[in-house]
């Protein structure tokens, strides 16, 4: 029996959202949420979160402080929307936010109803992750979507084998 076209156009319309911090885990992440995208349709939004600006006595030294994070977010996510394109034939969304990731990580599932599911690779030591292990533990309940937990040790033909 074939797909419905409202079947068809949810499919299009799912996006996987990957939250783009420095670990190096981050790849896996990365690679199975657009083998996803590849294999099942749907897009991917990629979520980078910089530090807000501190304390600095001189205005104009935190304005420049906070410029050059947000062109450091800009670089590396352009970076890996072209590795996204690469794999999905598609350009992702992209997103920067300044505060605590997972406050704005909540924040935006909260008013994004078009991210269907969210795709974090677990550490490969030390504990899952500090923002794994906030959303599997007290901020649970806040998740408005499903999560895939990804091992973060997966190679290329591991990924390329469950996608």
């Amino acid at each position: 029996m074939g797909e419905t076209a409202e079947a068809a156009q949810a499919r299009r319309d799912r996006v996987f959202l990957v939250v783009v911090d420095d670990s190096p885990e981050r790849s896996v992440a990365l690679r199975y949420a657009a083998l996803r995208v590849r294999k099942s349709g749907g897009r991917m939004a990629l979520l980078r979160v910089i530090e807000p600006a501190g304390q600095v006595e001189w205005a104009g030294v935190g304005a420049m402080l906070a410029e050059e994070r947000r062109e450091e977010a800009e670089r590396l996510l352009s970076g890996l929307a072209a590795e996204v394109n690469e794999l999905t034939g598609g350009l992702p969304i992209l997103l920067i936010r300044e505060g605590d990731p997972r406050d704005e990580l909540l924040a935006l599932l909260a008013e994004d109803p078009r991210i269907s599911i969210l795709v974090l690779a677990s550490a490969t030591e030390g504990g899952p992750g500090p923002l794994i292990q906030a959303l599997t533990g007290r901020y649970a309940t806040k998740l408005l979507v499903p999560m895939t937990i990804v091992p973060g040790g997966m190679s290329d033909p591991e990924l390329d084998r469950v996608t």
